[in-house]
Order: structure tokens, then sequence, then C-alpha cells
């Protein structure tokens, strides 16, 4: 469960996976739009990112998945992210938690709501290899790294 007035209350900037909030950036080319998080948006608290256009993939793309491990794997180097048609793009999911980082760091944001199941964003549960497995996407484990609050939306 999101803490909606507790956030608005605390007035902290949040960063939320920008499918959330209705914008078409989804690796299909459209959203996951949730009406709860424009309550955060009215009160001026989150910041929308979507990992995957700031490490400059297209909008639609082909489906990524992990392989050989999770988001905290690829950031160790042991692990990548694949697109389906194999074409390898660790190095631009890499990029992405570096820009993430960087918003982090610039606003001094403590906590973020990500879309469930994403290479990048899945906090709990992400795909490898068509299955939903327990795990979390490479911005998912840089923001745990970094100590940041994290709800995930399904």
């Amino acid at each position: 469960m999101i803490p909606y007035n507790q956030l608005i209350s605390a007035k902290m900037p949040i960063l939320a996976s920008a499918c959330l909030l209705g914008i078409n950036c989804r690796y299909d080319g459209g959203n996951c739009f949730l009406e709860e998080i424009t309550k955060l948006v009215r009160y001026g608290v989150v910041i929308p990112m979507c990992p995957e256009q700031l490490a400059g993939l297209p909008t639609p793309r082909i489906p990524c998945g992990i392989v050989g491990g999770s988001g905290s794997d690829v950031l160790k180097g042991s692990a990548r992210v694949l697109a389906m048609n194999g074409q390898d793009h660790t190095a631009k999911f890499l990029k992405a938690a570096e820009e993430v980082m960087h918003l982090v760091r610039l606003y001094n944001i403590r906590a973020a709501i990500l879309k469930q199941r994403s290479p990048s964003c899945g906090f709990g549960q992400i795909y490898r290899a068509d299955k939903i497995v327990r795990g979390n996407g490479v911005i998912a484990a840089q923001l745990l790294q970094m100590n940041l609050s994290l709800y995930a939306i399904d």
C-alpha cells in the first residue's frame, strides 16, 4: 500500500515510473496510467522518469529481460540485459542507472513508485525468459543501494 497522504504531507520529492502517469513510454508504446498517482502530481511531489528513455532506447522497443540474475547482478557485472532479439542492452541500462542516480542526488529524492515486473523499474518481481520471477530490475536495485523507500505497482 502506498502512503499517498504521508508522501503529500511530507512534500518530499519522489520518483515515479513515467508509464504510471500516463506517459506512453513502455516497450509497447503504451502506458499503465494509475489515477492515484496524479494526486501526488497535483501536489508537486512527483518526478516522472522512464529509465529506458533516459538511456536512449526508443519507444516502442523490443522487450528486454535480465539474463543470469537480477538487477543487482547487472550492476555488479555478472548478469546482462538482453532484448528478445538477443541484442545486448546492458550498457544502456547501466547508463539509465547513472541518470537516475543523478536525479536522486539533484532533487534529494528518498522514495520511488515503480512499475512491477520491468527489467529496469521492477521491484519485487521481474520478467525473466517470459516468466515472472522474484527479483528487482536494474533501477530498483540501484535505488535500494541508495537506501530509497520503494513502492511497487502491479
